[in-house]
């Protein structure tokens, strides 16, 4: 990150010739005052300049960019990469031609994107944490309503039948989608079991 210190007669100016030289804005910048600086006495006899140390903040939406830009470069995909930020949350939205191949089976290069660009954004621990979700086509909310389907479904065979049920081996954010589905039927109870990448749910009668 890049740090300049300089020099004015007041903080201010210091500052603002700080914002010059890095050619930024206030907000975009951190600081630190070394010198206050004094006016001296009569005629400016004993002055002193005021000096500030001045750092540019990491801009972590354009590494994101430019970290996802580089890899759909190598993928031989182009794509409009939409960033949207709030509450700490940054919502990557990506839109164009090949986009199967950016999600992948069952979004697991969708999950690898979004886990790698995670890492690029939290990497130096230097802001306070922030949770990337990166999706294309909508696929994101369309696998949660298959999910919600599957989970009402096994639930249905699970008390048809009085036998448990396992379902296929699924990542951590889907078994949370189908925990939750389950979760306020007080004659189901689900878990999971095994290691991953093959932990899956296991839907059961309430015993």
């Amino acid at each position: 990150m890049k740090n300049v210190v300089t020099l004015g007669k007041s903080v201010e100016e210091a500052l603002k010739n700080a914002l010059n030289e890095l050619n930024t804005t206030e907000d975009k910048v951190e600081y630190e005052i070394i010198e206050e600086g004094s006016k001296g006495l009569l005629f400016g006899i004993g002055s002193k300049p005021a000096k500030v140390s001045v750092t540019l903040k990491r801009d972590y939406i354009s590494e994101a960019k430019k970290f996802l830009t580089d890899v759909l470069a190598k993928m031989d995909i182009s794509a409009e990469i939409d960033i949207k930020e709030t509450d700490d949350v940054i919502s990557i939205n990506l839109t164009g031609s090949k986009m199967g191949l950016i999600i992948g089976y069952r979004g697991e290069t969708l999950d690898s994107l979004q886990y790698l660009t995670s890492l690029v954004v939290n990497k130096y621990h230097d802001i306070p944490y922030k949770r990337v979700v990166l999706d294309t086509e909508n696929y994101r909310n369309k696998r949660e309503e298959t999910l919600r389907r599957l989970a009402d479904k096994t639930a249905y065979k699970v008390k048809k039948t009085g036998k448990l049920f396992k379902l296929e081996p699924m990542n951590p954010y889907e078994r949370r989608i189908i925990h939750s589905a389950l979760q306020g039927d007080d004659t189901i109870n689900t878990y999971s079991e095994g290691e991953e990448p093959y932990r899956r749910i296991v839907v059961d009668i309430k015993r």
